[in-house]
């Protein structure tokens, strides 16, 4: 008996030690969850402090064509309306060139910290590095959000002897290298549009680019190029008489000239789907990217920002940053398409 009880004194006692240790592996086991939990709020304060306070000085918005342009004159009045929801300057200068690729190569070499962004045209990011080497890659940015649809076409001057498009196209078949146009861009959608044209009609013409759409608009005023394609610079002169609008690269007709008809209308398979926007660079923390997005959709509201857009006779329309990279990508994917049918090569 005496064997007995001792045995059962051990294994009470052993059970009560094993108690114990669950209980303290318990509670080392709570203690090490509290510690990690504890060291992941602490190393998301200055994160969520950042996110809050963001942004605590001006930010910086490098536009990529020349000052005068629909993208210029646009994003200086979106960005204006946006400072008041931001709670900071937004501070515009223009890198204009190669269709946009000399600011956008800046840009992507900033400091992701929400205070360099560019507004751009999408071209610049996903059409252009198809078509040429240029010191950056689509991947290099975040899209921020898209404001406006461009409207675009070919003018000449109005006393030009081209009164339709059709007239343009013959004058260049009968006279190979002898029309040259002005653009604000290689690789922009008013450059493919003419190129689209002339690998259809087997004809050449030559192409000048210009570092925005201002300049190529003095160039087709001052006789220096036979036409211009591009976005809606050219709206006031040609309603005041300067310029004659032939066709127009968009879905359908332009309200103010119901006249004019498209390119789709003439039998060639193309419309400009380019929008306006604005993009930061790769690695900018998205507590930036959704603050930017928020004022700039907040600031398209505004009656002198809506006026704008109309009096280019752009489309107000809006995606904010995951749906524009969306739209970005089927695009770049699109286009990628064109310019393997139209047996492009890309320039190194």
């Amino acid at each position: 008996m005496a064997f007995l009880d001792k045995l059962k004194d051990f294994i009470y006692n052993q059970a009560k030690i094993q108690k114990r240790s669950e209980i303290m592996k318990t509670r080392v086991s709570r203690l090490e969850t509290i510690v990690l939990l504890v060291g992941v709020l602490l190393a998301c304060i200055p994160g969520l402090l950042w996110a809050q306070q963001y942004p605590t000085k001006p930010v910086n918005v490098i536009v990529t064509f020349a000052p005068g342009g629909t993208l210029d004159v646009s994003a200086r009045i979106l960005a204006a309306k946006a400072e008041k929801f931001l709670g900071q300057p937004m501070i515009i200068s223009n890198v204009g060139g190669g269709g946009g690729s000399v600011a956008l190569g800046q840009v992507a070499k900033k400091t992701p910290d929400g205070y360099t962004i560019t507004a751009c045209a999408s071209t610049g990011i996903i059409r252009i590095p198809q078509l040429r080497a240029v010191p950056y890659e689509p991947t290099d940015f975040i899209p921020i959000m898209h404001y406006a649809a461009v409207q675009s076409g070919v003018v000449v001057k109005a006393d030009s002897q081209f009164k339709t498009f059709k007239d343009l196209i013959e004058y260049a078949r009968k006279n190979p290298g002898k029309v040259n146009y002005a653009t604000s861009g290689a690789g922009s959608p008013m450059h493919m549009a003419m190129e689209f044209v002339a690998d259809k009609e087997k004809i050449q013409w030559i192409h000048i680019p210009y570092a925005g759409g201002a300049p190529g608009l003095a160039a087709v005023l001052g006789g220096h190029v036979t036409a211009m394609s591009d976005s809606t610079e050219w709206l006031p002169h040609v309603k005041e008489g300067s310029l004659r609008l032939l066709v127009t690269h968009g879905e359908r007709r332009m309200k103010s000239f119901p006249d004019v008809p498209t390119l789709r209308e003439l039998g060639y398979d193309f419309i400009n789907e380019t929008v306006f926007m604005f993009a930061a660079p790769k690695g900018t923390p998205m507590a930036a990217i959704n603050k930017l997005d928020d004022s700039l959709r907040e600031g398209m509201d505004d009656p002198e920002f809506i006026k704008t857009i109309a009096t280019i006779e752009f489309d107000v329309t809006y995606r904010n940053s995951t749906d524009t990279k969306k739209y970005l990508d089927d695009a770049y994917n699109r286009f990628g398409e064109m310019i393997k049918k139209l047996g492009i090569k890309k320039e190194q």
